[in-house]
């Protein structure tokens, strides 16, 4: 299975329970998390929200997925169940996806989540993709060890665009990452002709420090999204929360926007576009 950008969003709720709930169930949410993107199946991250007072780590987020809904995506003519996988290189590992409906712009899709009493639904399209011209990794001179990726696209001028720039290291990260400042509305820019500097973003429980630059000896996936409205808002409020210095995979509050209807998160399409940069090996 591909491995895209996939985190999961479980946002602070007043209280809430375990995979069953229990007598609270009422006072829970369910966090939706998922996309399809042109050329790959559905995915899906299902979870139950977490309690402001409850620790947050990987263990109690695994404590809160959701693995026994039935979700069902439709593209109005074919439909499909997905299925769930213990995805061991990831936090949290299971995930649902599909491996019939594949994603093509221009078409619709809608999701359907099915967990006890509850029914959770949203609509999402994928809008044309644009390609990334070029990628490029650059160091601000010679002797130095680091370095930034710098990307250069062409905004149609006919066509309104919201945009996504995620990176990847290979064999370091297993999934994609959205860059810090790199969702994009093209309303803001001043050229058709777009060049930019990507610094590298958070990957939530990651196993080595944090930093916003990228280095020699890494192998990295460059991706460019098409997204649509909903899903810029929902990242740019994800974006604010780690600008703010607040916890991103747990909000300080619930504000973060959503298409969920029955409950939180987000469900997108996204045309894509993918370079593969090599840097210099390490010395």
């Amino acid at each position: 299975m591909k491995k895209h950008i996939l985190f999961l969003f479980v946002l602070i709720a007043v209280s809430c329970s375990k995979d069953d709930f229990g007598e609270q169930r009422n006072e829970s949410k369910i966090v939706v998390e998922g996309w399809i993107e042109e050329g790959d199946y559905a995915h899906v991250l299902l979870s139950s929200s977490i309690p402001v007072a409850d620790a947050i780590d990987s263990t109690n987020v695994l404590n809160h997925v959701i693995r026994s809904a039935k979700i069902t995506i439709s593209d109005g003519q074919t439909s499909e169940v997905l299925r769930v996988t213990n995805d061991k290189n990831r936090i949290p590992p299971f995930v649902y996806f599909g491996s019939t409906l594949k994603g093509e712009t221009g078409k619709e899709y809608s999701l359907k989540i099915e967990y006890l009493d509850r029914v959770i639904e949203a609509v999402t399209s994928i809008p044309p993709s644009v390609e990334l011209k070029s990628a490029e990794y650059i160091k601000k001179a010679a002797t130095d060890t680091i370095g930034y990726i710098f990307v250069k696209f062409d905004d149609p001028v006919n066509q309104k665009n919201y945009y996504q720039i995620a990176t990847k290291i290979d064999k370091e990260e297993p999934i994609f990452t959205p860059a810090f400042y790199g969702n994009l509305d093209d309303t803001n820019f001043t050229t058709p002709s777009i060049s930019m500097q990507i610094n590298r973003g958070l990957l939530l429980f990651s196993k080595t420090k944090f930093t916003p630059y990228f280095t020699d000896g890494n192998l990295i996936h460059v991706k460019l999204r098409t997204q649509n409205k909903d899903a810029l808002d929902f990242w740019n409020g994800w974006q604010n929360e780690i600008v703010n210095n607040k916890n991103p995979i747990y909000p300080s509050n619930t504000s973060l926007k959503s298409n969920i209807k029955g409950g939180i998160g987000i469900w997108a399409g996204y045309g894509q576009s993918t370079i593969i940069v090599r840097t210099p090996p390490k010395k």
